[in-house]
């Protein structure tokens, strides 16, 4: 039996959230639950892992929807589809930084949001196949990663690698002599390699602390190349810095 695709509605306006809970049920989707508030849908999509989140973006609390789009992002690739009745360019401009699926305006038209989440279920379906494909391809051993590169397994000790960047659902793995490019996402690489060396300093980078050059405020650098150092990430980047 196929599994039905899980959706989480953030929604402070629970006429509208519990009208969509009805109408995607019937529809055929797992409705995971409906949080009013940011902080709650951090907490709901830690636990529950959603396939996709609904997000409003005007939420009511002390983080907004985009905010707390950003915040999911941080941890997990949960595709991310904001409905909004606000159509003004600096927010959609803001939104548009946290990488979601899709906008869907108010009022909300079921038939726009079923093909849209039906192209989400589309992605999910590659990725996982992609994942799957990953999974065969790539082997960690104690200092060392191999990958497939034109149809030959070859090596990559870890101290070759400079930094690790994510292109979608794939990864460009940088070395001094040559960039390689994965079918995996970053997500997936970050629960391969190991965290004392590899550590995310941004929601599409991966370095290798002990290649870095330059830590700065809003960003560390790895020979000569510039990468951003998100606030969410940074903490988490001292704190390892700090056992080296």
């Amino acid at each position: 039996m196929e599994s039905k695709t899980r959706v989480l509605i953030v929604e402070d306006d629970m006429i509208i959230a519990a009208n969509m809970s009805l109408q995607l049920s019937k529809l055929g989707y797992e409705v995971t639950g409906i949080e009013t508030r940011g902080e709650e849908a951090l907490t709901h999509a830690k636990l529950n892992t959603p396939d996709v989140v609904l997000m409003d973006i005007n939420l009511k609390g002390s983080i907004d929807g985009i905010e707390t789009a950003y915040s999911i992002q941080t941890t997990t690739d949960i595709p991310i589809v904001y409905i909004t009745a606000n159509n003004d360019e600096a927010t959609f401009e803001k939104a548009r930084k946290t990488h979601p699926f899709a906008f869907i305006a108010k009022p909300i038209n079921m038939r726009a949001l079923h093909r849209t989440l039906s192209l989400v279920e589309e992605q999910l379906n590659n990725r996982n196949r992609e994942k799957e494909e990953t999974e065969e391809i790539i082997e960690i051993l104690n200092d060392r990663i191999f990958i497939r590169h034109h149809g030959q397994m070859i090596k990559l000790l870890f101290n070759e690698i400079l930094f690790i960047e994510a292109d979608r659902n794939y990864c460009h793995i940088v070395t001094p002599k040559q960039v390689y490019l994965l079918t995996a996402t970053l997500k997936v690489m970050q629960d391969k390699l190991p965290g004392s060396i590899f550590v995310r300093v941004h929601r599409s980078y991966i370095v290798n602390i002990t290649q870095l050059d330059v830590v700065a405020e809003s960003h560390v650098e790895i020979n000569r190349k510039v990468i951003p150092l998100s606030k969410s990430y940074k903490e988490t980047l001292l704190k390892h810095l700090q056992t080296i």
